[in-house]
């Protein structure tokens, strides 16, 4: 009690600074400006920027460029939940082909085939994925490490079958096409957008509504994890048994990361869907789900921001070296058409590279592309001390 009436005294003689004096900026001084997001002028400036590029780049990059950004803020709201599952509460998993699959396909009967308006169908896709991942949620309670790897992974290959002999729903292996799914709110029509007068392509249109999802999904799970039910998912990833010692329900924790890990994966399949228009089976593979992975790994395991740089790192690298794979670097290597002298594959090279990155990173940065933000920004913040 000594020591809090004297944290108290501290704070009320910093806040009654003398005249001409005030407390520095970074001095935090109670609880509800250390939670603050966009604490400082820096923070904000970002924000700023940030939306500035959002509202900006749809004017200035070329179709082509918008629809690989458009890929990869697809891939960035499945590798958030992903995040959530293993980043936050320590549960490996390879399933996360299978809900992805699970929302497109949701997306395609609901949307398509049911005509149902697109604020209903994407809520309704998550909600799948949501009641599927909770049946599968309770495995974690049992199996751990290696052996739920194993189970995640038998969700793929029953996924396979599904999508494979579900003719009226997937189409079987001809696909299912999702050109017929609404793509507007309310008066705006994202396919054929037009705002104040001025008309917009499909693919500046799909860019602003795919990371305006991005977006609010970012800042969901961003106050998830910063909340109570976030520091109770980090108890159970660090030590389970201790957290349940004091008073974690472990039950509720692993069941409710894999629903929400598994809804924001059926979010991401149902934007992909409507997107790129059509779903094929062979694209929902256990290769999906690795890529997931590779995602989360490259991008940093544990932070939000992270599963953003890792979508655009892997999935928008994947796409651009497929785009050039003519080009000199990679014309000795790919073969990019019959007769080329290369030896691999496109989808052969991108595996190798991204398994490289993968070994590479868990090697010397385990903490991913985000680690290296956040030691940037400390060195830069306490320069020219090391400390």
């Amino acid at each position: 009690m000594a020591a809090l009436s004297g944290l108290s005294g501290l704070t009320a003689f910093v806040r009654r600074a003398p005249a001409g004096g005030s407390p520095h900026r970074n001095l935090v001084l109670d609880y509800a400006d250390d939670l603050k997001l966009f604490r400082g002028p820096w923070r904000k400036l970002g924000l700023g920027l940030l939306i500035f590029l959002y509202l900006w780049a749809p004017g200035y990059f070329s179709n082509y460029v918008l629809g690989v950004l458009t890929i990869c803020g697809v891939y960035a709201v499945g590798v958030i939940g992903l995040n959530l599952l293993t980043g936050y509460a320590g549960q490996v998993s390879l399933g996360h082909a299978f809900f992805f699959g699970a929302g497109g396909y949701a997306a395609a009967y609901l949307g398509a085939q049911r005509d149902w308006p697109m604020l209903l169908f994407l809520p309704a896709a998550a909600l799948i994925g949501f009641v599927v991942g909770a049946v599968v949620g309770p495995f974690a309670l049992r199996l751990r490490g290696n052996y739920l790897v194993i189970v995640t992974l038998g969700l793929v290959f029953l996924g396979e079958h599904i999508w494979k002999t579900w003719d009226s729903v997937t189409g079987g292996g001809s696909g299912t096409s999702l050109r017929g799914a609404s793509v507007s709110i309310g008066g705006l029509d994202f396919r054929e957008l037009e705002i104040a007068g001025s008309s917009y392509e499909k693919e500046q249109g799909m860019f602003w509504l795919v990371w305006a999802i991005v977006a609010i999904v970012a800042l969901l799970a961003k106050n998830l994890v910063r909340s109570r039910a976030g520091r109770a998912m980090q108890a159970v990833r660090d030590r389970d048994l201790s957290a349940e010692v004091i008073g974690v329900n472990l039950a509720r924790y692993k069941v409710g990361a894999f629903a929400w890990s598994s809804a924001l994966a059926a979010l991401s399949g149902a934007l992909y869907g409507i997107v790129t228009n059509r779903l094929e089976t062979g694209i929902f593979t256990l290769f999906l789900s690795i890529t997931f992975v590779a995602m989360l790994i490259i991008g940093g395991v544990g932070t939000i921001f992270g599963s953003i740089l890792g979508a655009l790192l892997v999935s928008g690298g994947q796409q651009l070296i497929a785009r050039n794979s003519s080009a000199f670097v990679f014309d000795p290597i790919i073969i990019a058409s019959p007769g080329d002298s290369g030896f691999l594959s496109i989808g052969e090279f991108n595996n190798i590279l991204f398994g490289l990155f993968i070994v590479v990173f868990l090697m010397f940065e385990p903490r991913g592309l985000a680690a290296l933000w956040l030691r940037a920004k400390a060195w830069l913040l306490t320069w020219p001390f090391s400390y």
